[in-house]
């Protein structure tokens, strides 16, 4: 025990456990290259500038790089990035950022930013996921949660427990419920589209919190482990339907309120 603060016994020159932890790089722990930017704030000082703020928690950008912003799948590039010591010729994982990009277009808070030429993340509803309960009151299946991934907050159930774990023996066992500190495979169903890799590949966009909806208390820790596949179309279909229907109104604003100088942003669909 007290090579964890000091070096014991007196043979042993290394480092003391607490001197190790402090020093390994968490950076190096993202199994993933793709580059991953969970959006946590957009900086809207005045009508001139508009970055979309957040730590890079896998991969690297640089300015000219082509992106797609997530879930919506609009498209543009990187026309700088932003720090508070200037701008930077290149940024990768660990980096708090700020991008702008040369096109106005829609994002907030909880879209996740990746490069076009890269591979994407899943974008679904449902997904599988281990589940660590951290709650006295007990996991109900098919309870309405608040879940939060990456910065973005959607609400949704557990629809199903696969099997809970048993942490001596890693025996997989029907239950119907989880317990405090008991983990389990859940399947895990949201009332909207998230954007997530498994937490093998990148524990930023593969991990997430449960949250009570009247205590607001964390209910529970959880790790992505796939997505499922049955719910990518519809995902897709809808946001298809929020795209068009964005245009629409964009063009409503040009036709009777010109005043106000909107943009045309009916070719972004299609770049």
């Amino acid at each position: 025990m007290s090579s964890i603060v000091a070096r014991t016994p007196p043979w042993y020159d290394g480092p003391t456990l607490m001197e190790r932890l402090e020093s390994v790089d968490v950076a190096d722990d993202v199994a993933l290259s793709a580059f991953r930017l969970p959006v946590q704030y957009v900086n809207r000082p005045n009508l001139d500038f508009r970055g979309f703020c957040g730590t890079i928690v896998a991969g690297e950008i640089h300015p000219g790089n082509d992106v797609v912003v997530l879930p919506s799948g609009k498209k543009s590039r990187v026309k700088a990035i932003v720090t508070y010591d200037g701008d930077l010729a290149a940024a990768g994982a660990g980096q708090a950022i700020t991008l702008t990009l040369e096109d106005e277009i829609d994002i907030s808070r909880g879209d996740v930013i990746v490069r076009a030429s890269e591979t994407w993340p899943a974008v679904s509803r449902a997904f599988e996921a281990h589940v660590v309960w951290m709650n006295e009151a007990p996991l109900v299946v098919g309870k309405e949660y608040g879940f939060k991934l990456a910065g973005k907050y959607v609400t949704g159930r557990v629809a199903n427990i696969e099997h809970r774990i048993n942490v001596n023996t890693l025996e997989k066992l029907n239950v119907s419920q989880l317990a405090l500190n008991e983990i389990g495979l859940c399947r895990i169903e949201l009332n909207a589209p998230v954007v997530f890799d498994a937490y093998t590949q990148c524990r930023g966009t593969g991990s997430f919190i449960v949250i009570d909806r009247l205590s607001n208390a964390t209910s529970a820790a959880g790790m992505i482990v796939a997505s499922a596949d049955s719910e990518v179309p519809e995902a897709v279909d809808e946001l298809a339907r929020l795209r068009e229907f964005e245009v629409e109104l964009n063009a409503l604003v040009r036709r009777y309120f010109p005043h106000w100088e909107a943009k045309d942003i009916s070719g972004l669909l299609n770049r």
